[in-house]
């Protein structure tokens, strides 16, 4: 499915961004209470169970004032403390810090709606609240994470998950999978479709003209030339060579000690790495509290906080907004970066 543009939406500036709440005995229902204390250059809209809102917005002693999502109405920027919401009523009482499985498939309906109003252009994007899997999973609904749900509702056939700061970004090759599986999931034709999202949407949502991206090997020392692994050179290098007659740019495979340095991250957009941990410990430590997760290939915009629920800080007011901020931040750049690239496709294919 793609989203619905029209000429009206692609000339407009005005933007909404779709909140989901998350686990609702975690942090994310206060987070959203948090963030919409500040103002941002969108409208916010939650979507999820308004006296979970308010409770726990009393629980935290912050002021919250919801008012019921009209989608006939013009977007507009509300005051600090007020809120629109699309009621997702729960199913089961909400403890702090204690899930509840029976409340799982009123989280799904959250991601449902808030998926369904980006691909009508309802929403420009959706930043999503984060949530427990095992829960889900306990509830009798297989479950392995947004980036999987999100791509299944939208038929995406190849999401790429890609974490970002204000100074880096970092894609994945492969996700969360036993690291006894990574190798067997390093093809060429893998990597040259992960490459090619990625190139596409730094084009697209981020406005950047030709991207260059850096990838990383596999083994230490990029193998060292075979002895370390062949990888590098049976997989890697050839759908790197073939990448590069295509036009797009990128540099490697550099060995993962070496590829952050400025040297390298000073000339590139993004750097691909082959797994988890090869690439987000070296982010996270760079700056973890604005770190964002973006699902990238998706036909619509998703970004996240980069943490989990929380559970122990649930109801306590002590947890940090900053990486959910960052997140919807980051949403409405990605937002307005595709309205500029739409803008100039539309005046150039009107003076075609």
């Amino acid at each position: 499915m793609k989203p619905t543009w029209s000429t009206a939406s692609i000339q407009s500036n005005r933007l909404r961004i779709a909140l989901t709440l998350g686990e609702p005995a975690g942090i994310g229902p206060e987070l959203v209470i948090k963030a919409a204390q500040r103002c941002f250059d969108a409208e916010l809209v939650a979507i999820g169970d308004p006296d979970l809102l308010t409770q726990r917005a009393q629980q935290i002693g912050l002021p919250i004032r919801l008012s019921v999502f009209s989608r006939t109405e013009l977007p507009k920027i509300p005051k600090p403390g007020r809120l629109a919401v699309i009621p997702v009523p729960l199913s089961k009482p909400v403890c702090c810090g204690v899930v509840e499985a029976g409340n799982a498939r009123s989280l799904l309906k959250t991601l449902d709606i808030a998926c369904r109003g980006c691909l009508e252009n309802t929403f420009q994007a959706m930043v999503t609240g984060p949530i427990h899997k095992g829960v889900i999973n306990d509830a009798g609904i297989p479950f392995s994470g947004h980036t999987e749900y999100l791509a299944g509702l939208t038929q995406t056939p190849h999401p790429v998950m890609m974490l970002a700061t204000d100074t880096l970004r970092v894609a994945l090759l492969t996700t969360h999978v036993p690291l006894s599986r990574v190798c067997s999931l390093i093809t060429a034709e893998g990597l040259k479709r992960t490459v090619r999202v990625l190139v596409r949407e730094l084009t697209r949502r981020f406005d950047i003209a030709r991207p260059r991206i850096v990838v990383c090997g596999l083994n230490p020392h990029a193998g060292e030339g075979g002895h370390i692994g062949n990888e590098e050179e049976t997989i890697i290098r050839p759908a790197l060579d073939d990448l590069r007659a295509e036009g797009i740019r990128v540099h490697g495979p550099l060995p993962a000690d070496t590829a952050f340095l400025p040297q390298f991250l000073d000339q590139c957009d993004c750097v691909l790495t082959m797994y988890h941990d090869q690439g987000l410990p070296v982010l996270k430590h760079q700056d973890f509290n604005t770190a964002v997760n973006i699902t990238l290939g998706l036909p619509i915009i998703r970004t996240s906080p980069d943490h989990g629920t929380a559970l122990d800080l649930a109801g306590t007011g002590t947890a940090d907004e900053e990486s959910l901020c960052c997140a919807i931040q980051t949403a409405i750049t990605m937002a307005g970066a595709e309205n500029r690239v739409l803008q100039r496709s539309h005046a150039e294919s009107c003076s075609g």
